[in-house]
């Protein structure tokens, strides 16, 4: 019975050493599994708490069906990246729409360079990142995502120089991703260190 409780209430820190075949280097991984169902609620409170938007991470991984008690914060990085990956896709299609109906030339041309800053971002960008995490090359999607956050930033100051008498149609989208990027971040400097 107190084996079994241990188990229930103790978080099990695994951590596996390895080096990769195509790296001289060696690096650490550190892997959290719980045993208890409380699993998944504690991974999500333990990471979301060491990021600058605690309620945006915690609603977006409380929403992903992929979290597991198996789950490690590798999978959360990535499932955090995918949700970046998946806002970029929206906001571009918005993008799409907004210049179908826009009569504004102004706001027509700089929609159409947010086009094209969420273009290589949606199609390569991010895409890069998630394989990034997935093969362990934490530093290199650190930086495709940060690359991400300067082509959302350059929409946005293309909009805001735009004249126009309303706001930013894509302010809000932008501040999401802007956010999102700020929790993957976090996350991923936990993997760094690890």
């Amino acid at each position: 019975m107190a084996k079994t409780l241990l188990i229930n209430v103790t978080i099990t820190i695994i951590i596996l050493l390895f080096s990769s075949s195509s790296c001289s280097s060696s690096s650490t991984r550190v892997y959290y599994y719980w045993n208890d169902n409380n699993g998944v609620e504690d991974l999500i409170d333990q990471v979301c708490k060491r990021t600058p938007f605690y309620e945006l991470c915690s609603s977006t991984l409380h929403n992903n069906p992929l979290l597991s008690p198996k789950s490690d914060i590798k999978q959360v990085a990535l499932i955090m990246v995918n949700n970046i990956l998946s806002n970029a896709t929206d906001t571009l299609n918005y993008i799409e729409a907004l210049l179908k109906h826009t009569k504004d030339p102004n706001l027509e041309q700089a929609l159409a360079l947010c086009a094209e800053s969420y273009i290589p971002v949606v199609r390569f960008t991010l895409p890069q990142a998630a394989a990034a995490i997935s093969q362990g090359h934490f530093a290199f999607a650190s930086y495709c995502i940060s690359d991400a956050v300067k082509e959302v930033n350059s929409c946005e100051g293309r909009l805001s120089k735009a004249p126009s008498d309303n706001k930013s149609p894509l302010g809000d989208r932008n501040d999401l991703v802007q956010k999102l990027v700020d929790v993957a971040n976090s996350i991923i400097k936990l993997l760094l260190k690890a």
